[in-house]
């Protein structure tokens, strides 16, 4: 069986590949983001919109988790950020006329940027069964039949309730207690597909499923590991930070298979020295095979043996002689295979280790998205506890988050796997007993909705279809369910994928004024601030996210003597006031929520561990060297830098060199002369698996320099090739940074198949 992405709109006929960047920022990200800003919003919005960005009393960009330093520029946003409110603030409306004139069918077959591009939703729209239109509905009668499904189900495990990472704490809190409410701990989420690997290994390991380090602490560390991860395109703001700190000494270590401009030099816009050289940011590139990362770190810490703090390891940690015992057996043959490093790179990287007295490991999908990604984050960790490299200035780990609140949600209780103490504090406060067993992560959702045992699906945010594994597999699963209800600011794929009945219903995004009070966020280190919109709403027909779950819960339930829920809609302080006694860390929330403050952490604020154990532990992680079949290329999917998660802003990768087109995949020249293939070829990428071929059609293979054996592809148009079973032990997350895929000829494309 051969299974093939979804036939689309490409729009990839003009495409143009020029030679990739060496640097990243300039006057270049000014100028793309102000044309972005200006075509979408025009000039008075622009300057009205992006002046408030991260400001203290503006509104959070809802472009990434990145957080903000205590003295903050009049433009702090990045060339991302300004297209992510961009095309938020947008001026472009979709309307009945527009629904009316693109049936569902139609639309299914357009571009992901296309959809993008049509502008905001402005007013509740119902896809009745048997229909292949959307047209317009009261938001009542838009929930009573979501209430009607909610009731016939069997039980409430047959209901599936995902959250993109966007969403506010407020949202966040009431849209978990709508859904334990209602009897199900179905709560998937965007860090299923991300950073659930990240959560997984460091709950094990230093029982808290964060980072510990602050912005400060990046500033003073000695050297810092950037690790399957691109700040240029996916977390712009980054690049600053590291350019502070290297200016205060720090030396930098890059770990990809990709060379990436933003690593190589950065070319600060808001500074003068941004017109001229930059500034270097990578000391070291280690240009290391992929999932070859924990094969790196554990040679790392067998060559540092000697330099272990072991009053640390004494003091704080478990597990250590099992560890070294492991870590001496170590097969150098095996590390240098499985890295495509020399022996000499990883002797003299563990120099600078050596010379550091505090190292911080920055990573991102690249370290999350494998098999053994959780194994991998447990020995960063063990590199890191060998020095003493937790719970001191300058040092920990970093994993970067995606989404602007996705850690947010998380602490806000959207979780499939709950704890006790969450459930019995959140029914001591509302007076009910929430559902105990643990509900389904994404994968197991789709699962679900495939085998027919999930028959409602509804998305707060995001674009589920286009997020996931398995395309054909996912929409196949969508379509079987009863009913599908997406919340969304603007017009994506999932839209146009439907169950039987189909609801969409708008909502206000980050930078739109909300007559119930600002909303608060949590960034990729643990601050939570508040955010507030500055613009009239796209529509009048708009409500809240928070609204719009609280409207759903009257309809569902009633009066419900346990929840406010008509309180929560019109005042998001009462939202506050019991998130502070649900949730540690949150006690006069309403009081601290304008100024901001940080969540406790620690490890990093105590050195305490709070794990099985009550210390930091050193896990014993097996390597397993990733060996592809004769003629084959290990793949993983990225990022373009006109692309933020599955919202594509346009058609470009001006660092990699990419205009007007995406179907592109990044491969070594000699690895494409092995194969008989020049640069310019039309090819297919085809993975194999047990139960048959996945195969994406029609990709521009670019010679680009690459890691040996290695090849590069964009998502969503790959997410294809990923099995929905393929994915990372203990954290159930998607495997798309280890595809296996040959490459063949194009298949000529017929442009009437469906």
């Amino acid at each position: 069986m051969v299974r093939k992405a979804p036939r689309e709109d490409t729009g990839d006929e003009g495409m143009r590949v020029g030679p990739p960047k060496d640097w990243a920022g300039g006057l270049p990200a000014v100028a793309h983001a102000m044309e972005t800003a200006y075509r979408q919003m025009g000039v008075g919005r622009t300057a009205l919109t992006l002046l408030q960005v991260n400001q203290k009393r503006g509104f959070d960009c809802p472009g990434c988790a990145w957080p903000e330093g205590e003295h903050r520029s009049p433009a702090e946003f990045c060339e991302n950020g300004a297209k992510a409110v961009a095309e938020e603030a947008t001026t472009r409306r979709v309307g009945r006329e527009f629904f009316a004139a693109h049936p569902v069918g139609e639309l299914a077959v357009r571009s992901d940027h296309w959809l993008g591009q049509q502008g905001r939703l402005t007013e509740p729209m119902h896809k009745p069964a048997g229909s292949d239109h959307y047209v317009p509905i009261a938001w009542e009668a838009a929930f009573e039949i979501i209430a009607r499904e909610l009731r016939a189900l069997g039980g409430p495990d047959e209901a599936v309730f995902y959250t993109s990472g966007r969403t506010s704490n407020e949202a966040a809190f009431a849209y978990q207690l709508l859904v334990r409410r209602f009897g199900t701990n179905n709560l998937p989420d965007c860090s299923n597909m991300c950073h659930e690997s990240s959560g997984s290994a460091l709950n094990q390991t230093l029982g808290i499923g964060k980072g510990t380090v602050s912005l400060e602490d990046l500033h003073r560390a000695e050297l810092i590991f950037v690790v399957g991860q691109n700040p240029g395109t996916n977390h712009p703001r980054m690049l600053t930070a590291l350019e502070r700190a290297k200016r205060g000494g720090a030396r930098i270590v890059a770990v990809n298979p990709l060379p990436e401009a933003g690593l190589l030099r950065f070319k600060n816009p808001q500074k003068p020295s941004g017109l001229g050289k930059g500034t270097a940011l990578a000391d070291r590139f280690l240009q290391i095979r992929l999932n070859g990362d924990m094969a790196l770190f554990q040679a790392l810490s067998l060559l540092l043996l000697d330099s272990a703090d072991r009053e640390f390891i004494d003091r704080h940690t478990h597990g250590f002689e099992e560890w070294e015992r492991h870590l001496r057996a170590l097969d150098w043959d095996e590390v240098l295979e499985a890295t495509g490093l020399s022996r000499a790179e990883l002797e003299a990287t563990a120099e600078d280790v050596r010379a550091a007295g505090s190292v911080v490991v920055c990573w991102a999908m690249g370290l999350t998205q494998h098999r053994n990604s959780v194994a991998t984050i447990r020995e960063v960790v063990n590199f890191l506890l060998l020095r003493g490299n937790v719970g001191r200035s300058g040092a920990g780990v970093c994993p970067v988050r995606g989404h602007s609140n996705v850690q947010g949600d998380r602490t806000m209780g959207i979780y499939e796997k709950p704890s006790q103490a969450f459930l019995d504090a959140l029914g001591k406060e509302f007076g009910f007993s929430p559902p105990g067993h643990h509900g389904l992560d994404t994968v197991e959702a789709i699962r679900a909705m495939r085998d027919g045992s999930a028959k409602v699906f509804v998305g707060m945010g995001g674009n589920f279809v286009r997020a996931t594994p398995d395309s054909e597999v996912t929409e196949a699963a969508l379509r079987r369910t009863r009913l599908t209800v997406q919340i969304s600011t603007k017009l994506n794929r999932s839209h146009a994928v439907c169950g039987r009945e189909a609801l969409i219903l708008p909502t206000l995004g980050r930078t739109e004024r909300d007559p119930a009070g600002y909303v608060t966020v949590e960034d990729s280190m643990g601050l939570v601030h508040a955010s507030t919109g500055r613009l009239r709403p796209a529509s009048a027909d708009l409500l809240s996210e928070v609204a719009i779950v609280c409207r759903l819960a009257r309809a569902l339930f009633g009066d419900d003597p346990h929840v406010p829920w008509a309180d929560f809609e019109h005042d998001y302080g009462a939202i506050r006031d019991r998130v502070s006694r649900v949730i540690p860390g949150f006690e006069d929330f309403n009081a601290r929520a304008p100024g901001g403050f940080a969540l406790p952490n620690a490890p990093r604020d105590e050195r305490r561990f709070p794990t099985a154990t009550g210390k930091a532990n050193f896990t014993v992680n097996a390597l397993e060297v990733l060996r592809v079949p004769p003629g084959r290329l290990l793949l993983q999917t990225v990022r373009s830098h006109d692309q933020y998660n599955t919202t594509i802003y346009g058609l470009d990768d001006r660092y990699r060199g990419v205009k007007a087109g995406r179907r592109v995949v990044f491969v070594h020249p000699d690895d494409l002369a092995e194969r008989d293939l020049a640069d310019g070829d039309l090819v297919d990428l085809i993975s194999e698996w047990p139960d048959g071929e996945r195969r994406a059609e029609g990709f521009r293979a670019i010679a680009y320099p690459t890691a040996r054996g290695c090849c590069a592809a964009y998502f969503p148009e790959t997410n294809v090739l990923v099995p929905l079973d393929s994915v990372a032990e203990t954290s159930n997350t998607p495997t798309s940074k280890s595809v296996v895929v040959r490459l063949a000829p194009a298949i000529p494309r017929n442009p009437d198949a469906g």
